[in-house]
């Protein structure tokens, strides 16, 4: 007998995740399981499919529970530099909510350049912070989920 196909399973990292409800539609599609993370109670939707994990508050401990879940070809919704470069290590896919993409290739420059942005606001520079989420920004999202989401699933099985 062929060992099972796992599937490939969706974390979001909810706190702050402005595409929760199109990550639901989509994974939705494909029949995958979907778990919103977030250190304070977030509705979801009442679907077998989609799951609540509740960590506690303090910094890093969403992101650490989603980086210890993860496996090879799991996909992670998050804003989260750091985490994204946690999962890509384990060959998990990570997106941004405006759609970006994170990749082994453009993993080390995104995390130089959040730590030069660190560094430039700790000397009190105020450097105004990203541009506001757009309908462009959401629609890059969906295509880039559904683009993840099917090199995930070939790859997994």
């Amino acid at each position: 007998m062929p060992p099972l196909t796992q599937k490939v399973t969706v974390y979001i990292d909810a706190d702050a995740c402005p595409v929760k409800d199109e990550t639901y539609k989509v994974a939705g599609r494909y029949g995958l399981r979907t778990v919103v993370v977030s250190n304070s109670f977030i509705q979801i939707p009442k679907s077998p499919l989609i799951e609540r994990m509740i960590v506690d508050a303090g910094p890093d401990i969403a992101d650490d529970w989603i980086a210890d879940q993860a496996v090879a070809h799991d996909v992670v919704i998050t804003n989260d530099i750091p985490l994204a470069g946690r999962v890509l290590a384990k060959q998990a896919y990570a997106i941004a909510p405006n759609g970006r993409a994170f990749t082994p290739d453009s993993i080390g420059a995104a995390l130089s350049q959040r730590a030069l942005m660190e560094h430039i606001r700790s000397t009190g520079e105020i450097t105004g912070g990203p541009p506001p989420f757009s309908a462009a920004n959401r629609s890059q999202f969906l295509q880039t989920l559904d683009q993840v989401i099917v090199k995930a699933q070939k790859l997994k099985r």
